[in-house]
């Protein structure tokens, strides 16, 4: 199927947005992104782990697919090389506290340990500048965004993986919900979310879909992330 094409230059482009750093793109800094096209951005939650989060990355890259991982940073050290493997094949790495500790309604303090703690050990592995947060369970106490510096990742479409932990299920309820510029909440460290993703691709990219990193997907739409706004779709 002919497509029209552009050549999109990551790193030059992405450094003129005030982007984050190279984790989030490939190790060649090049790549073709299909102009006019559907594109949709997967995204895991609570990894890495070992046994699920090492197959989906196989199943991403037998599929050409990059998804953007947020981490759990106490699980980073004993899975270093699985976050390594992440930033080389493409996909954007972010954060999502050291312990899974919600950041709505408590102490300011609490807070950034929870974040700051992350974001050093992913700087020490891959030395990035700034990693992405997407806060436990979407939320952040009202009125301390800006004490955020760097953009937060929601999401439009939730299947409650964790809830049902069918493969079935979180493919169906993707496939009622999904639409261009969707950003997909999964969780890699349940091996029927891991079944449910690579099925996910495949019926999407049938259907013309493109799945790109949240980075990718908001610079797709001309849109220029910001410290402390919090983004659920392609569209801001």
């Amino acid at each position: 199927m002919a497509k029209k094409s552009i050549w999109v230059f990551v790193l030059s482009a992405l450094a003129a947005l005030s982007l984050v750093g190279s984790e989030a793109v490939p190790a060649d800094g090049v790549a073709e992104i299909p102009a006019g096209e559907k594109y949709v951005a997967l995204t895991f939650d609570d990894g890495p782990r070992r046994g699920t989060t090492d197959r989906l990355l196989d199943g991403l890259k037998e599929r050409g697919a990059k998804a953007t991982f947020f981490l759990i940073g106490k699980q980073i050290g004993d899975n270093s090389d699985l976050v390594a493997r992440m930033a080389e094949e493409g996909h954007q790495v972010g954060n999502h506290t050291w312990s899974h500790q919600g950041l709505e309604g408590v102490p300011a303090a609490v807070a950034a340990g929870e974040v700051e703690r992350t974001e050093a050990a992913l700087k020490a592995l891959l030395s990035g500048e700034k990693y992405w947060l997407r806060p436990p369970y979407g939320q952040v106490t009202a009125g301390a965004e800006g004490n955020f510096d760097v953009p937060m990742v929601k999401w439009s479409v939730d299947p409650r993986d964790w809830e049902s932990r069918d493969a079935e299920k979180v493919t169906q309820a993707i496939l009622e919900n999904v639409k261009p510029n969707s950003i997909i909440l999964l969780h890699d460290i349940y091996p029927t979310s891991v079944d449910a993703a690579l099925k996910i691709v495949d019926q999407l990219q049938e259907e013309g879909y493109w799945f790109v990193t949240v980075e990718e997907l908001l610079w797709l739409n001309g849109v220029k992330p910001e410290a402390g706004e919090m983004y659920r779709t392609g569209k801001g």
